[in-house]
């Protein structure tokens, strides 16, 4: 289904957000900056925008690796990284990987980013085990992903989503099937305090979430 709206998902996903990915795509990465890691994995990579930014923002010497197992999307992001120009992005390698069953060593990482992908785990448990397994001791997860908004915002927000967004992105993509996926993966997904009890369960401690632009999205932190 990735693998169909690649060549779009950029344009759909800046023009059905109003823009706002740009903001939460920040608000994570001032996060990461925080922690000054020196090696950071970020999991469904997607097009790529995520480790771009943040090569944008962390120092040279800070090696990111962006990782899909959606190869269309990795081709995508590649060409990102090409189209900057001769040494731009040098620090940020693309790989194909599966987030349930990583090609990393233990303790391999400072920090793991994960945008809008945690909903799409065919196993969260187990994700969030590999995640642990291959973040050195303090290191930093950070889960950027939708969830249930304000309650005086629902009303509106479930019908941009159920009516409006498929519609708009079916004419932005041509494949309106892929945001019915989105619409019901939303809809099905967990509240923030059950998210953050499952990334608990995983091993991990110090997790806290905050909610931005009424509560559609949170940012979610934890530490092994």
């Amino acid at each position: 289904m990735f693998a169909r709206i690649a060549s779009r998902y950029d344009l759909a996903n800046r023009l059905l957000s109003g823009g706002m990915d740009i903001w939460w795509r920040y608000r994570l990465v001032s996060a990461v900056r925080q922690g000054r890691p020196n090696a950071v994995l970020d999991l469904a990579t997607g097009s790529g925008d995520v480790a771009l930014a943040l090569s944008r923002r962390l120092p040279a010497s800070v090696q990111i690796i962006g990782m899909d197992f959606c190869r269309p999307m990795l081709v995508e992001a590649d060409r990102k990284k090409i189209a900057a120009g001769p040494g731009a992005y040098a620090n940020v390698t693309f790989k194909p990987g599966d987030a349930l069953d990583l090609p990393a060593a233990d303790a391999d990482c400072d920090a793991v980013t994960i945008s809008f992908g945690l909903r799409n785990f065919a196993d969260r448990g187990r994700g969030l085990r590999e995640i642990h397994r291959v973040l050195r001791p303090g290191g930093q997860l950070f889960v950027l992903e939708f969830s249930p908004p304000q309650r005086w915002f629902q009303p509106i927000y479930y019908f941009y989503l159920r009516h409006v967004l498929p519609l708009l992105a079916g004419w932005i993509t041509g494949d309106r099937h892929a945001y019915d996926y989105l619409n019901d993966s939303i809809g099905r997904f967990p509240t923030r305090k059950e998210i953050a009890g499952e990334i608990s369960a995983a091993g991990f401690s110090s997790v806290t979430h905050r909610g931005m632009t009424f509560g559609i999205v949170a940012l979610h932190l934890a530490t092994k």
